[in-house]
């Protein structure tokens, strides 16, 4: 049977490197080295299928994590649990050369967790717009979370995409979306009500080459600062804009997306 995946370019990984987990990748000839994606919260690794079409001297492999579309069974969610995850895939990954990640939004959380749990797996960690509280509070009312997963998600969806995206989707994949929301609510709880991340991501203590990347619309002042705040934390940590793009950047502006991953990379992992 050909699955939504494959249709995108993206070839399920058989076993897959963790027991349940949607595993799923590009591989192009004489890639330079691998670039695993972790998508945020209410997301699939599909998303990135038109950011792995663009990278052109590049393996693409990403997923969906524990909870979320076809690795939806998989628990307890946790974000413990989804850097172990990321750091079993990355280990399966290394056995072809250099790993790079990419993480979007609450993915890129759980990228930095993996480099500071294990920083010699990885060459390079870019994240887009995560989420780091702990480092820079963002101000300004967040709505509270419900009692109703399945209508978290679909509050989240209206409030980050668009109602009247949203408004577009078939019915079945709004339930797709729906059914996603326990495992949204899990990330939102942890980032807002979890035990402290600096244990788990000591940004001043990583070890790995960081870029932090984020566009220049909704939050651009916010992703500033916090950009600048990780830079005097650690100065190894490099920040990037991007002009006229949103929070969405993998699916909005992947051509630009691609051009400054495969830069970094390149520039980066060619040594390993």
């Amino acid at each position: 049977m050909v699955t939504s995946l494959e249709t995108r370019g993206l070839e399920p990984v058989r076993p897959s490197p963790v027991a349940g987990l949607a595993v799923v990748q590009r591989r192009v000839p004489d890639a330079r080295a691998t670039l695993v994606c972790v998508h945020g919260g209410l997301d699939r690794g599909a998303s990135f299928a038109r950011l792995a079409r663009r990278m052109t001297h590049l393996n693409v492999v990403t997923y969906d994590r524990r909870g979320y579309q076809a690795s939806r069974p998989l628990e307890p969610l946790g974000l413990a649990y989804h850097v172990n995850d990321l750091l079993e895939v990355a280990r399966w990954a290394a056995e072809s050369g250099p790993v790079a990640v990419f993480g979007h939004s609450y993915g890129g959380v759980v990228a930095l967790g993996a480099a500071a749990s294990e920083p010699s797996l990885l060459c390079l960690v870019d994240v887009y717009e995560a989420p780091l509280p702990w480092v820079l509070a963002r101000h300004g009312e967040r709505p509270p979370l419900g009692d109703d997963p399945r209508r978290e998600a679909e509050l989240f969806f209206r409030r980050v995409v668009s109602d009247a995206t949203w408004e577009h989707l078939s019915e079945a994949e709004r339930e797709s979306r729906r059914l996603d929301g326990r495992a949204l609510v899990e990330d939102l709880t942890a980032l807002r009500h979890g035990p402290p991340f600096a244990p788990l991501v000591d940004v001043a203590a990583l070890r790995v080459p960081v870029h932090y990347v984020h566009g220049d619309q909704r939050l651009a002042t916010y992703y500033r600062a916090l950009g600048a705040r990780l830079t005097s934390l650690n100065p190894t940590i490099a920040t990037d804009e991007l002009v006229g793009v949103g929070h969405g950047a993998h699916l909005s502006a992947p051509d630009q997306l691609a051009r400054l991953l495969q830069q970094h990379v390149e520039v980066t992992c060619a040594s390993r």
